[in-house]
């Protein structure tokens, strides 16, 4: 998957699905078939670190008990304030959402210019932040809402909690209907990187 040279189109996909569907699994399997993959998830950690401007927008917005004494950000505190409340959920996604695709989108030009013929974007709100439509095809990772509900048991998660996330995205089948690709992931990772080989395998 990874060319070296010039004179070929870098490919670009994004990547979605469910909470505790396997977005990241689904990464990790695609960085072992040679793809290069951004998380998002690990852009908005590291711009939420002490000494990132959205730090001081954040404790601005949502309060100084959301940090502690350290002055690093409380990430539980916050996620009950922001999954308790749309209007304060969509407070944070206005500070980060911006800053995380400039760094997403900075990130593809140098991996073309690495070699790369197909990176991958993983976005868990792909469509309700529309960035599909700067990517070129997107990949939908699903399960059956039994074994979401046991993977976030096994994350810790309370009934409560796993309903306050799953809520605050688009429905699986609306991001199923919506995606070119379905990577469906009740089975073993077996199973699930080859739908993936599938998926890829045309596009290099």
């Amino acid at each position: 998957m990874r060319l070296v040279g010039i004179g070929f189109s870098m490919r670009t996909f994004g990547l979605t699905g469910g909470i505790g569907m396997g977005k990241s699994t689904a990464g990790e399997l695609l960085r072992r078939l040679g793809c290069g993959v951004i998380d998002t998830d690990t852009i908005a950690r590291e711009l939420t670190e002490p000494g990132q401007p959205a730090l001081d927008e954040i404790r601005g917005i949502f309060g100084a008990g959301c940090f502690d004494q350290e002055g690093r950000l409380l990430r539980n505190v916050l996620a009950e304030q922001v999954f308790g409340s749309k209007p304060a959920r969509r407070q944070l996604e206005a500070v980060l959402h911006p800053r995380i695709r400039e760094v997403w989108r900075a990130q593809l030009p140098r991996w073309q210019s690495e070699g790369y013929s197909l990176v991958v974007v993983i976005i868990p709100l792909l469509f309700e932040t529309k960035a599909e439509q700067d990517l070129e095809r997107t990949i939908c990772v699903a399960c059956s809402e039994s074994i979401q509900q046991h993977r976030l048991q096994q994350r810790g998660w309370t009934t409560r909690e796993a309903a306050r996330r799953v809520e605050a995205q688009l429905p699986i089948r609306k991001k199923m209907e919506l995606a070119n690709y379905v990577a469906w992931n009740d089975a073993g990772l077996e199973v699930l990187e080859a739908q993936l080989r599938r998926i890829i395998g045309g596009q290099s």
